[in-house]
C-alpha cells in the first residue's frame, strides 16, 4: 500500500496583535517578509526561511497531484489544440495606417505590425516582443502605442515579473530604440495628441501610482504634471476621444477625481473637472462641443448621464441628459465625431445603444439568453464604424464592425478553435437562486447535450463578488475540457459584483460583505434543488478577492463542497487590511473598511476573515496556489 504523501507542518510563533482595544495572535505573521519591496525586484532576496517552507509546500503538491501528471498533461495539449497559435487581431484603421498583433507557431509573444490601409502593401514590424524576450527568464510587454504622427512607437515592459515597468521609446524610420527610457512607471502612459511627449505615471516605493510626468517623446527631462495626495486613490492618464484634452483620472472604488491638459497646449498646468467627493463616481467623455458625465450623483445609484459646457464643470453646473433609471446600469461612454454610444447592463446582459447628435437612438439586438459584449475601441474620431465584440458560453468570440448611420454588420472575425468547436452540441442557461434575505441571485451554466441533470454530473461552480466586477457569461477554451467529460460549468454572479446594477455591488461590500458568501451558497443550494448537482459532488473556484470567497464558504458549509480551488486567494484580509505598508491597502478600504480606525470594520471583518475563522471540522480538499 503506498503511504499518501505527509504535508509539511508550518511552526507556530505566537504574535499578539492588539488593535482598537481588540486583539487577535497570529500564529504565522513570521511568514511575511519585512523586505517584500526588495523581494519584489528580486525574489532570490526571499528570506531562506518562507523560501524553505514554500519549497516544502510545492513538493508536497507535487506529490499529491503526481497521480494526475498524465491528465494535466492532456488536458493541456487539450486546450492548446484549441488554440490558434498563428492568430492575429482585426486590424484597426488609423490614419494611412491599419495596425494589429499577431502571434508565429510557437511563439510566447507577440508581434506589434501595421500595413498600408486597405492592406496593401508589405507588413512593417513595429515590435517583436519574441526576439527580444529570448534569453530573458521574464519578459512582458503590457502596452505598446504608436504616437499620433505615426512616427515613434513606446511601449511599456516588465522583465523580472514585480509589475515594475520601463517605458522605452523606438524610432520607427530608423528601427532603433531611442538610448533614454522611463523607469519605475505603473506601465500606464499616453502620447499627447501633436506626438511631442509622453505623460507617464510614477510607481512609488509602495508599489501604488502616485504622480504624474510628462517627457519630451524624443528624451530630456521630466516635468511633474500632477501629485496625487491621497495614498488611497489610483492613477490614470489617457486623451479623450475627441483628441482635444489630455486627461488625468484619479479615484478608488467609492469617488473620484478628473484633471484636465488642453491637448492643443500640452505643457499648460492641468485644471479640475469638478472636485472630489465621498460617494461620488464621475467620468467625463467630449463630445460635440460639450461634456457628457457617466456618475452616480445625486443617489443615481445605476448612473445617470449629465452634461456641463466648457469652463463650467463643476458639479453645480451638470445638467441631467439621460436620467437615472433603476434597474439600467451604464457602464461606460464612448463616442465618434457624429455619435455618443452607452454599453449598459439590465438584467444581468449587457447591451450597446447608440446616439446621435440629433438624439435620434438605437440599440445593437442580441439574440443568446447569455452572453457577454464588449466595445474594442478604435484610433478614429471621425468614423460611423463602431466595432464590438459578442461571446456566450456557447460561442467564440466575433468581432464585428457595425455601421451607425446605415445600421449594418460585418463579421470581421471568429475565434478560432483549430480541433473543432460546435456550439450545437452545448447549451447553455441562465436562473436564480434565493439568498437568505430574499435577493434572487442569477446562475449561468454551460454543459454538454446529453448530460444527465439528476444529481450524478460533477459541477464545478465559479464565484468572485468584489470591486464590482461582474463574471459575464464568456466563452472560455478551459471549460470544454470539464463539460466534454460529463462536468457541468456554472457561475454564480453573487452581489459584490455588478451583474444586476451598481446597487448589487453596493451589497456585497464592507457591512454587506457576506451576502457574497450567503449568495454563493444559495447559488450551490438552488443547483442541488435542481438536480444539476448533489452536495459533496460541487467544486468551488475563486481567485484573488474570489479566493476570499472561497475561504468563507468554505469555513461556512464545508459539506456542500468536494473540493474548493483557491487562485492567490485573498484570506488573510484583516492583517492585511491593517498594513498600511501594502500596495493595495488604503485604495481599498472603501471595499471592506479601514479596521485600523473603525471598530464597527474591525469587528464585521472578524466575523467572516476566513485565516482568523478556520475551526476544527471535516473540511474537503483545498487547491491553494500563489505567486512570487
Amino acid at each position: 500500500m503506498t503511504q499518501s504523501p505527509i504535508p509539511p507542518i508550518a511552526r507556530r510563533e505566537p504574535k499578539r496583535i492588539e488593535q482598537l482595544g481588540r486583539v487577535r495572535t497570529d500564529d504565522y505573521a513570521w511568514m511575511k517578509d519585512d523586505n517584500w519591496q526588495e523581494v519584489m525586484r528580486d525574489p532570490s532576496l526571499l528570506r531562506a526561511d518562507i523560501r524553505e517552507h514554500l519549497d516544502k509546500e510545492n513538493a508536497y503538491t507535487k506529490a499529491m497531484m503526481a497521480s494526475t501528471e498524465a491528465l494535466q498533461e492532456k488536458l493541456y495539449q487539450e486546450m492548446r489544440g484549441r488554440m490558434k497559435e498563428d492568430d492575429s487581431s482585426v486590424p484597426s484603421p488609423d490614419g494611412p495606417w491599419e495596425y494589429y498583433r499577431r502571434f508565429e507557431t510557437g511563439a510566447q509573444h507577440p508581434k506589434y505590425v501595421r500595413r498600408a490601409r486597405g492592406g496593401e502593401g508589405s507588413e512593417q514590424i513595429l515590435l517583436d516582443v519574441d526576439a527580444q524576450a529570448q534569453g530573458k527568464v521574464f519578459y512582458k510587454v503590457v502596452s505598446a502605442q504608436h504616437a499620433p504622427d505615426h512616427d515613434l512607437l513606446a511601449y511599456a515592459v516588465d522583465e523580472q515579473g514585480s509589475e515594475i515597468y520601463t517605458v522605452y521609446v523606438k524610432d520607427l524610420a530608423s528601427g532603433q530604440t531611442l538610448s533614454h527610457s522611463i523607469g519605475n512607471c505603473t506601465g500606464d502612459f499616453a502620447w499627447s495628441p501633436d506626438s511631442q511627449f509622453i505623460f507617464w505615471i510614477f510607481r512609488d516605493d509602495n508599489g501604488r501610482p502616485a504622480k504624474v510626468y510628462r517627457r519630451p517623446a524624443l528624451g530630456g527631462e521630466d516635468t511633474l504634471v500632477y501629485d496625487e495626495p491621497h495614498d488611497g486613490f489610483f492613477l490614470s492618464v489617457g486623451v479623450s476621444e475627441s483628441r482635444e484634452y489630455i486627461v488625468i483620472h484619479a479615484g478608488h472604488h467609492a469617488s473620484s477625481e478628473t484633471h484636465l491638459i488642453p491637448a492643443a497646449t500640452p505643457t499648460a498646468a492641468p485644471t479640475l473637472f469638478s472636485p472630489r467627493e465621498e460617494d461620488v463616481l464621475y467620468t467625463p467623455t467630449h463630445w460635440n462641443g460639450r461634456w457628457y458625465i457617466l456618475t452616480n450623483a445625486d443617489n443615481a445609484v445605476d448612473f445617470k448621464v449629465a452634461t456641463a459646457e466648457p469652463g463650467r464643470t463643476a458639479r453645480a453646473n451638470w445638467r441631467d441628459f439621460i436620467p437615472h433609471q433603476e434597474g439600467r446600469y451604464i457602464l461606460g461612454l464612448g463616442a465618434a465625431k457624429d455619435y455618443l454610444v452607452r454599453v449598459e447592463r439590465f438584467n444581468a446582459l449587457p447591451q450597446i445603444v447608440i446616439r446621435h447628435r440629433n438624439n435620434d437612438e438605437h440599440a445593437i439586438a442580441l439574440m443568446e439568453q447569455a452572453y457577454n459584449l464588449e466595445l474594442a475601441g478604435g484610433y478614429e474620431w471621425d468614423t460611423t464604424s463602431l466595432r464590438y465584440v459578442y461571446e456566450s458560453p456557447t460561442t467564440p468570440m466575433q468581432w464585428f464592425d457595425y455601421d451607425m448611420a446605415a445600421r449594418t454588420q460585418v463579421l470581421r472575425k471568429t475565434q478560432e478553435i483549430p480541433s473543432g468547436h460546435n456550439p450545437a452540441d452545448y447549451l447553455t442557461g441562465r436562473f436564480f437562486a434565493t439568498s437568505s434575505d430574499g435577493k434572487r441571485i442569477p446562475i449561468t451554466v454551460l454543459f454538454k447535450r446529453g448530460t444527465p441533470l439528476n444529481g450524478t454530473a460533477p459541477l464545478l461552480l465559479y464565484g468572485y463578488g468584489s470591486y464590482g466586477l461582474s463574471m459575464d457569461a464568456d466563452f472560455s477554451i478551459r471549460r470544454f475540457s470539464l463539460v466534454d467529460r460529463g462536468w457541468i460549468y456554472a457561475i454564480a454572479h453573487v452581489r459584490g459584483g455588478s451583474e444586476m446594477g451598481f446597487s448589487w455591488f453596493q451589497d456585497g461590500r464592507r457591512f454587506t460583505k457576506r451576502n457574497t458568501f450567503t449568495d454563493f451558497v444559495a447559488c450551490a443550494e438552488e443547483l442541488i434543488a435542481r438536480n444539476y448537482a448533489r452536495s459533496g459532488n460541487i467544486v468551488a473556484e475563486g481567485r484573488s478577492a474570489g479566493g476570499l470567497l472561497m475561504g468563507a464558504i468554505n469555513n461556512m458549509r464545508p459539506d456542500l463542497w468536494a473540493g474548493v480551488i483557491g487562485g492567490v486567494p485573498f484570506i488573510d484580509v484583516i492583517n492585511t487590511m491593517s498594513d498600511t505598508s501594502l500596495p493595495l491597502t488604503p485604495p481599498e478600504w472603501p471595499e471592506w473598511g479601514n479596521p485600523l480606525e473603525d471598530t464597527a470594520a474591525y469587528d464585521y471583518m472578524a466575523s467572516y476573515c476566513p485565516y482568523t475563522n478556520i475551526d476544527r471540522k471535516a473540511y474537503p480538499a483545498v487547491l491553494s496556489t500563489g505567486g512570487l
